[in-house]
């Protein structure tokens, strides 16, 4: 009975170690205000058009989204772009398509109904020309990153200078919101890197809020309609709690008379 109580007693400390330990590696993350939080939370659709662009001339290059078609653009909840500006989105890019009646592959301007266009091959390919490393898919990279748009929005403007003592290999940066602090993929942002066709400047803090604000509706591109459901949810409930105890109020004021 001793020795497992002490086992018990050992187990506890040890994990309640590990908790402090992590506890005090834990980087607080840059806050924001982000407008699709809460329950009447929605999306900016600026900000989400800028976030698409920021994405295009930036991210696009290497990270996919093979879960989004470009006529996700023009519908409700999301960027909202007009049905012909979503048009000229997709035929802006060469999509592969084919065969022929020749049996042959061929290029041709996208359609609204067309995924994304990926920027490699294949994994193999993006492994490659990315010195081994693959660029994740940032369809759902929000949700698959702990802190969500947080830790995106942070590590985007998390590169600096590693501390003394700390030796990177080549093709290696330092990133302090980066788990680790080792990141192979360089700052893509800097002041003025692209041009907002609304006129908003675009810092490294604004491109960094408009293509996580992207990212977040990419992985959740039915927030707003939740939203939506869930407070016509707690009215319901609500409604219905007070006519229940109307009604159990009405059923016992009868006993009592009875009685």
């Amino acid at each position: 009975m001793k020795n497992f109580l002490r086992s018990i007693f050992l187990i506890i400390f040890l994990a309640g170690f590990q908790y402090n330990s992590n506890a005090a590696e834990k980087v607080e993350y840059l806050k924001t205000d982000w407008s699709f939080k809460g329950l009447f939370g929605k999306f900016d659709r600026a900000s989400l058009q800028r976030g698409y662009q920021v994405y295009t001339e930036v991210c696009s290059s290497c990270h996919s989204m093979k879960y989004l078609s470009y006529r996700n653009l023009a519908e409700k909840g999301g960027p909202e772009f007009t049905e012909l500006q979503a048009k000229a989105i997709a035929a802006s890019f060469e999509v592969k398509d084919g065969p022929n009646e020749d049996g042959e592959m061929f290029t041709r301007p996208g359609k609204l109904s067309d995924k994304f266009v990926m920027p490699y091959e294949n994994i193999k390919a993006a492994q490659a020309a990315n010195g081994g490393a693959y660029p994740p898919d940032m369809s759902v990279l929000v949700k698959a990153r702990g802190g969500g748009v947080d830790y995106i929005y942070s590590l985007l403007q998390g590169y600096e200078d590693p501390p003394a003592g700390i030796t990177l290999d080549d093709g290696v940066y330092y990133n302090k919101y980066m788990y680790g602090n080792k990141i192979k993929m360089a700052n893509q942002l800097s002041d003025g890197l692209v041009e907002y066709s609304d006129g908003t400047k675009a810092s490294v803090e604004q491109m960094s809020k408009d293509v996580t604000t992207f990212l977040m509706w990419a992985a959740e591109p039915h927030l707003e309609s939740r939203h939506q459901m869930g407070f016509k949810a707690i009215v319901y409930l609500i409604i219905l709690t007070i006519l229940v105890y109307f009604s159990m109020k009405r059923i016992w004021s009868r006993i009592k008379t009875e009685v």
